[in-house]
């Protein structure tokens, strides 16, 4: 059976590359490998949402399917005080916080659980997700119920999520949630929504 990058701990033979990309304007040297999410490079949902996103400095900030962490190190940039990025995949990890380390994301950390399960009891400012859309719609959808759970008054839950892969259906799931939805911006099919929750 081939594995997924959403598998606990992939089979897939180590094959550790470096990529170089722009987060948020700053250049930043990126290691991935086989057996983790978009290892060539940034995917464009990613970017996409990485543009959109728009938080006050200072947040606390949860990054939920990190990868190898662009996503947790762009909101570094941005000014989070802390930096939580969680990841089922062991080796996207272990990744996510060699990269956070290596570019100075000093506030970031870095722990494997099955969606938000490892920080259920805590809560916080902001809440970024590139959903993992292969993984089944009941997936993406208890992402969301658990994200609401683990905000703060007044927090936002980011997401990206393409229109022939559910965009609409995640919608209708985040309005039964959360106090305002917006579309913030669409780009070549994806979707950003920022879904706040109320006070």
């Amino acid at each position: 059976m081939s594995d997924h990058y959403y598998s606990n701990r992939p089979s897939a033979a180590h094959d550790r590359k470096t990529v170089e990309v722009e987060l948020r304007g700053k250049k930043v040297r990126l290691v991935t490998d086989a057996g983790v999410f978009s290892k060539s490079g940034l995917d464009y949902g990613s970017r996409v949402l990485i543009d959109a996103l728009d938080f006050p400095a200072g947040a606390s900030v949860l990054d939920v399917g990190c990868g190898y962490g662009p996503i947790g190190i762009a909101a570094g940039i941005m000014g989070a005080s802390s930096i939580t990025m969680l990841d089922v995949n062991e080796r996207a990890v272990e990744l996510a916080g060699e990269n956070a380390a290596a570019n100075g994301i000093a506030q970031a950390k870095a722990m494997q659980s099955d969606l938000l399960e490892a920080v259920s009891q805590q809560s916080f400012d902001v809440i970024i997700s590139n959903p993992p859309i292969r993984a089944g719609k009941e997936t993406v959808h208890r992402l969301f119920d658990q994200a609401y759970g683990c905000l703060n008054p007044n927090g936002a839950l980011w997401i990206v999520i393409q229109k022939k892969q559910g965009a609409p259906s995640a919608k209708a799931k985040l309005d039964t949630l959360f106090d305002r939805v917006e579309e913030v911006t669409k780009d070549k099919g994806y979707r950003i929504y920022k879904a706040v929750k109320g006070s």
